[in-house]
């Protein structure tokens, strides 16, 4: 399973600073930054599988990927100009998350497009946005049905009838400020909508892009942003992307911790960053381990063992008929799975049973 987040916000925000920043890429950041898509993969950070590479000794470690897309241009007005929004619909259509960079840091050279820095106003400038492009599609999808009704058969007019009041339930929502994120849907409409690339219905990380000046004030900015505008779709965090891209980019990662400690960084932004991704989009890790490799693989909470095994592969989960499994605590305090047997820890599970987090889980199967 690849994880895809779309970075957006408006200009000079620094979305690709903080591209930068998660990737420890070296894409063109300013003005005069090539207006193209910068794509960058990331490897997730998990300290377990560096204990399980002490354990087993195997060939490569192959962490989980997140893959980020900067899409290169502002998203301002995509839902009133239709010659960029299929293009950028196409592109942010397939992420899973998006990351929405506001600006807090003060630069007399980079002049903010609005006058004046005020990351709440480009929050809910940006949740307009959001809504203005999906209220565009709605609308354009309702034209559609009008005129499909004019001719349609019998048997297709309930049908049409059927998704036009789905369609008006969410729009008047949106026309409330509300977006589709939290709507409070029900699954069967939440399935409905994912043909639509509606923008505002994916979770959203907001990343405050605040100055190194600000740093001691990093808690202050979130539990406000965040009392103000989170919820359980979208989350606000603050990082100093120019600092944290800076950091990134050494070759040193002692070097990198010793100027973060200085800041009084406890962690990675990256890290930070994934964490919460990974709370909104629900998302938890299994692993495999052996002489081969080790591997983290990236489910959603609540995913079942034998949808758990078509994500190594769709013939394992064919051809399911149990799965070992023990818990990475219980591995690391045995200290090898023939004593986790032993201990009666290594367990057999059926198709029913639901991951957890942390769960190392040999698949048998038969095709």
């Amino acid at each position: 399973m690849s994880v895809g987040i779309g970075i957006i916000g408006l200009s000079e925000s620094g979305r690709t600073t903080i591209f930068n920043a998660l990737t420890k890429g070296s894409a063109a950041t300013g003005s005069h930054a090539q207006k193209m898509p910068h794509i960058g993969i990331t490897k997730v950070p998990d300290a377990r599988l560096t204990k399980l590479a002490d354990m087993f000794n195997p060939k490569k470690i192959v962490p989980a990927e997140i893959k980020y897309l900067d899409i290169g241009a502002s998203i301002k007005g995509i839902g009133k100009d239709a010659s960029i929004s299929g293009e950028y619909l196409t592109q942010l259509n397939n992420v899973d998350a998006l990351i929405n960079v506001v600006r807090s840091f003060t630069n007399d050279s980079i002049p903010h497009p609005s006058g004046s820095i005020d990351p709440g106003r480009d929050i809910n400038n940006m949740n307009m946005e959001l809504s203005f492009s999906d209220l565009t599609i709605i609308e354009r999808r309702m034209e559609k049905i009008i005129n499909s009704l004019k001719s349609a058969k019998a048997d297709e007019r309930q049908q049409y009838k059927n998704e036009q009041e789905f369609l008006t339930k969410i729009k008047t929502e949106l026309e409330k400020d509300i977006p589709l994120r939290e709507q409070n849907l029900p699954d069967e409409e939440k399935k409905l909508i994912a043909g639509y690339q509606f923008l505002s219905a994916k979770p959203l990380l907001t990343i405050v892009n605040i100055g190194e000046d600000q740093l001691p004030e990093v808690k202050k900015i979130e539990e406000e942003m965040n009392a103000k505008f989170g919820s359980p779709n979208h989350h606000v965090i603050a990082l100093c992307g120019n600092l944290e891209m800076e950091l990134a980019q050494l070759e040193d990662e002692e070097s990198a911790a010793t100027f973060r400690s200085d800041f009084g960084l406890t962690e990675p932004g990256l890290d930070r960053a994934i964490k919460q991704s990974y709370a909104l989009l629900g998302l938890i890790s299994f692993l495999t381990t052996g002489a081969d490799e080790c591997r983290a693989w990236p489910i959603t909470s609540g995913t079942n063992a034998q949808k758990a095994a078509g994500k190594i592969h769709s013939d394992i989960e064919r051809g399911f008929i149990r799965a070992e499994i023990i818990s990475y605590e219980d591995l690391v305090h045995c200290g090898s799975l023939a004593e986790g047997k032993k201990r009666g820890l290594l367990r057999l599970e059926g198709k029913t049973y639901i991951v957890k987090d942390g769960d190392i889980i040999n698949f048998l199967f038969n095709v």
